[in-house]
């Protein structure tokens, strides 16, 4: 194990980009986000982000193709050349955007975000495999750090994730903030290759600072006020017990429809592709969309779900009980409390177990 002094941070950020695309919390405009290192860059490694990390492997937006339209006039057709029409010769042809080819770091990830990154893995590392995920997995390095002060927001535990101890999380390098000091400790290969690009800024460092301050994490988690919340009732094989359930309609009502609550999940995986179209050809991408929307999935022939209340029901059934019906029992979500801070009607995964528990237990909703 090795440590670094938090004044000192700044050298080791540039140790890493000096050799990889780094990633990390960067505070602008009272807000923290996930944002490229640049030298000055204000971070914040306590406090949570407003969005998840996800879109260092799974982008708001990311271009698949070019379609290039070439027209080649009549008079500069090479001679015995025939235009499909006597004046002009059009050509279509197709250019696939590249892969990601370069290694990138991503550094501050909370336990609960590297746990998302698992659950998007299920989705688009399965056949058929979403390169474009994949080649980003593939060059991606997790920096994860223990979570130095749990929000009241925060449930990770009900879903299994340790807040106080990185190494149990799937990510390359697990780190905490003990003191003044962050320390690190690589856990897979691609981490002990880090660890040794960065190692002249590094010194080494005993564990039992560690093991106080995961006991100080975990102390402060058992204080917040959900997580002791109840999963009994959902999960997989649940299907037509909760999706017939009428206390659906008692307690979406609120609901706006905004897709806040999607847009700043880990987990969410949902996109469209779209086409638009370019001063020479057409640009395919695709963009996060989100199952909260009247026009998700909207066809010619309609929507499937025609009401807010059937949208509701299916972000809650999907996180709850299709995903742990696929995914030999795991759920996809991870207890970041990041739909509680945010939906502006407090209407979040939270309210929704506690209403389905109370209603089990007797009581009214």
């Amino acid at each position: 194990m090795y440590k670094i002094s938090l004044k000192d941070l700044d050298t080791l950020f540039r140790e890493i980009a000096g050799n990889n695309e780094l990633i990390l919390p960067v505070k602008k405009a009272g807000q923290i986000n996930f944002g490229a290192y640049e030298e000055g860059v204000e971070t914040d490694l306590i406090n949570k982000s407003v969005k998840s990390p996800k879109d260092a492997f799974f982008p708001q937006f990311e271009t698949l193709y070019n379609v290039k339209k070439t027209i080649t006039p009549a008079d500069e057709l090479a001679d015995g050349e025939e235009a499909a029409n006597t004046k002009i010769r059009t050509k279509l042809s197709i250019e696939m955007e590249g892969l990601k080819d370069k290694d990138f770091v991503i550094f501050g990830m909370r336990a609960c975000d590297v746990k998302g990154v698992e659950v998007l893995d299920n989705v688009f590392l399965s056949d058929p495999v979403d390169s474009f995920y994949k080649a980003r997995r593939d060059h991606g390095i997790i920096v994860a750090l223990a979570c130095k002060e749990p929000e009241e927001s925060c449930f990770c535990t009900v879903f299994g994730v340790d807040p106080a101890d990185p190494t149990k999380a799937k990510a390359d390098v697990a780190t905490w903030i003990v003191g003044e000091d962050l320390y690190w400790k690589a856990v897979t290969e691609k981490g002990e290759k880090l660890t040794e690009s960065v190692k002249s800024a590094l010194t080494d460092a005993d564990e039992a600072a560690v093991e106080s301050e995961k006991a100080n994490i975990t102390s402060i988690m058992d204080k917040l006020p959900n997580t002791k919340l109840s999963l009994e009732g959902w999960g997989a094989g649940k299907t037509d017990e909760k999706f017939n359930s009428e206390l659906w309609g008692k307690i979406y009502n609120p609901c706006l429809g905004c897709g806040t609550c999607t847009f700043v999940c880990p987990t969410c995986q949902c996109y469209d592709i779209k086409d638009y179209t370019t001063k020479d050809g057409i640009q395919r991408y695709r963009c996060w969309d989100s199952c909260m929307y009247s026009d998700f999935t909207l066809m010619a022939g309609g929507q499937n779900r025609t009401s807010q209340l059937q949208r509701f029901r299916q972000r809650f059934m999907h996180k709850l009980v299709y995903y742990p019906d696929r995914y030999d029992g795991m759920f996809s979500c991870v207890g970041c409390g990041r739909c509680v801070d945010k939906c502006p009607q407090s209407l979040n995964i939270v309210k929704v177990i506690k209403a389905f528990d109370k209603e089990e237990k007797g009581g009214a909703v």
